[in-house]
């Protein structure tokens, strides 16, 4: 994509979904379905972009929501039911929820006993369970810390409630098949005894399936080994991997400023706005043309349009010194971005555009002052 699309050509701020890279990862993955025998389906809290619903459809086997809005999309848009999950389903939303789903996963015991009046034969319902581990470093992205609120621990699981046909478990975040395996004796050791009586068994998202070096071979023999010994139907769930490295979000310098020995671009979007995880996580996402580790002839702390006052990333390194009105271009903007975009300040929301070899650049959809008013009231 880099090579063939001039990015001056485009809007100064929008997301640019890759059509190109969109295809390939799922291709991979729809061939890693059927030779693993296993359903894959897409998490919307990584992405809702509703256009691509349809093509995502022909190589999956649906998608998973995390409330009635998700569940309601996925209907409409992707033309099935969803697998749904939930910490708590509110009692004014638990029935059209139902009636969105094919799968429904209750996060405790509680929650269970509060609806299970509900439990019928139109769908598949299972609990979420917490096998209290996880290679996740990061508290606020590991649902398996001490005390987490996510799953129920084996001290308060030691049979399967009536209705109660599958179990759930996720605890990784853009992990290997290593970690997987790992997770895997973790969740047999804890709840050995109740996976022979399940019909099916959701390994969870933060399998990282279309990263450079994940092993596909450990995974599709680790699958094969759960339905065999256990007889379930193994149903994953990523999101990022389905639009890893798929897409871009287009900047533009609109001024640099100079404090303490330090230069900073002053960008027209916001981190806090529309990346947010840069500052929750954080992570350093890359930038075309830049050395993230702060390496290079030039360097430049990477700001913000917002007034708030971490709104910034550390410097970077650039091999060429930069002037207003250049382009920015954050890489593998597609995850987790555009589903946590906000309209904090009022700040200019970007276009959400789309870019393939054969077609080129085109707009999907533009944000105007309408669309800032009317989240206001």
């Amino acid at each position: 994509m880099f090579d063939k699309l001039d990015f001056s050509s485009v809007p100064p701020l929008c997301f640019i979904q890759d059509e190109d890279a969109l295809m390939k990862n799922l291709e991979l993955i729809e061939e890693l379905r059927k030779n693993a025998d296993i359903k894959i389906i897409l998490a919307l809290k990584a992405y809702a972009n509703w256009h691509y619903f349809p093509l995502i459809k022909k190589y999956l086997d649906g998608a998973t929501a995390s409330s009635v809005f998700e569940a309601q999309l996925i209907y409409e848009e992707m033309k099935c039911r969803a697998h749904s999950y939930s910490p708590a389903y509110l009692e004014e939303s638990i029935d059209k929820v139902l009636y969105y789903s094919d799968y429904l996963t209750f996060n405790s015991l509680s929650q269970y006993e509060k609806y299970k009046d509900k439990i019928n034969d139109k769908v598949s319902f299972g609990l979420r369970i917490n096998p209290e581990f996880s290679p996740v470093e990061t508290d606020l992205y590991n649902p398996a810390f001490p005390g987490s609120r996510l799953g129920i621990t084996s001290e308060h699981l030691k049979k399967l409630p009536v209705g109660i046909e599958g179990l759930h478990f996720h605890v990784l975040c853009e992990s290997s098949a290593r970690d997987f395996v790992q997770v895997v004796k973790a969740v047999e050791e804890h709840f050995h005894d109740l996976l022979f009586d399940l019909k099916w068994l959701n390994v969870g998202g933060g399998h990282l399936l279309t990263g450079e070096n994940y092993d596909l071979t450990k995974l599709i023999f680790q699958c094969k080994k759960i339905k065999a010994k256990y007889d379930v139907q193994v149903i994953m769930e990523p999101g990022s991997a389905i639009l890893w490295n798929t897409g871009v979000l287009v900047t533009r310098v609109e001024d640099i400023v100079s404090a303490n020995g330090i230069q900073t671009l002053i960008l027209n979007t916001s981190f806090t706005s529309h990346m947010p995880d840069t500052l929750e996580m954080p992570y350093r996402p890359e930038i075309h043309g830049a050395n993230k580790d702060g390496t290079g002839k030039f360097q430049y702390r990477i700001g913000g349009v917002s007034c708030l006052a971490g709104d910034f990333l550390e410097s970077y390194g650039f091999e060429e010194e930069l002037e207003v009105g250049d382009r920015i271009v954050f890489k593998d903007m597609m995850h987790y971005t555009t589903v946590k975009t906000n309209m904090f300040n009022g700040v200019c929301h970007p276009e959400m555009g789309a870019w393939s070899e054969e077609k080129g650049y085109r707009t999907l959809r533009k944000f105007t002052y309408s669309d800032y008013k009317k989240r206001m009231g």
